[in-house]
């Protein structure tokens, strides 16, 4: 973002806050809108322009939106989204993903609140996981020629009775809006609700499976390289032959048997 997104987004952010009243139903609702509001601009193109039109007085694109989605939100969403659009934009879709990640925000505070953080947490990794081992699931989730209320009913299903409700709602998010690929929009979800919790994700990859006491252990040393917590999330992958791949944003440790030989192979070349 440039600086006048950027410094909308952080008034947006903070009238979030405000708008929250620390009831896990009041952020569940505000989060859940806002995704409505965002689906309704992802297909009027003509009132997302508006809404995000600088040549207009603030006020006005604020009173637009009062007049648009007034009644049809709670206070507390429209408190949101009446401040979002009285911002300046420096590109309109820096408001659209700006009222995405506040709702996701919303809905992760939300699963603070009742004490569900980790399970939303844990669940949503799983399912990037599962999706990524399914090349015919990660196509179908990535066909961006397919309906969005298409993925919507796919995820549904895949998660019935599987998954908390607001797991439900921020996968479904991520598939309909997803701008990376799915594996990376649900690690950035996996991301944010540990930064929630203050804590940063460590994305693992292991040749068998790691005991509870292995990753208590490799949480704590990777505590002590970045001065924070930091959740541990593994998956295995036998190609590997052996040891770990550990990914902590933009650092990769590579101590497995395959990169091993790799670093040979190129030093031998």
């Amino acid at each position: 973002m440039y600086a006048a997104s950027r410094e909308a987004s952080a008034r947006s952010r903070e009238a979030l806050r405000a708008a929250l009243t620390g009831s896990d139903s009041v952020a569940a609702t505000t989060g859940s809108e806002l995704f409505a509001v965002v689906a309704v601009l992802d297909e009027q193109r003509s009132l997302r322009v508006a809404l995000a039109d600088v040549s207009v007085p603030g006020s006005a694109r604020a009173e637009l939106s009062e007049r648009v989605f007034g009644g049809k939100v709670s206070p507390a969403t429209q408190a949101v989204l009446t401040t979002a659009v009285a911002q300046d934009w420096s590109r309109t879709a820096d408001l659209v993903d700006t009222l995405v990640l506040l709702g996701q925000e919303a809905l992760l505070e939300s699963a603070a609140d009742s004490g569900k953080l980790d399970a939303v947490e844990d669940e949503l990794f799983r399912l990037g996981r599962i999706i990524a081992d399914s090349p015919e699931l990660e196509q179908a989730l990535s066909d961006r020629g397919k309906p969005a209320q298409a993925k919507r009913e796919l995820i549904a299903r895949l998660l019935n009775g599987k998954a908390s409700d607001i797991t439900v709602a921020l996968a479904e998010q991520a598939v309909v809006r997803q701008k990376t690929s799915i594996g990376d929009a649900f690690d950035a979800l996996s991301d944010l609700a540990a930064a929630r919790r203050e804590q940063i994700v460590a994305h693992v990859q292991a040749a068998i499976e790691l005991t509870q006491e292995q990753r208590d252990r490799l949480a704590g040393s990777l505590q002590r390289i970045y001065g924070k917590p930091v959740a541990v999330h593994v998956e295995v992958d036998p190609n590997l032959l052996s040891g770990l791949v550990v990914r902590v944003g933009d650092d990769v440790i590579d101590g497995s048997a395959i990169g091993r030989l790799e670093r040979l192979r190129r030093e031998l070349a």
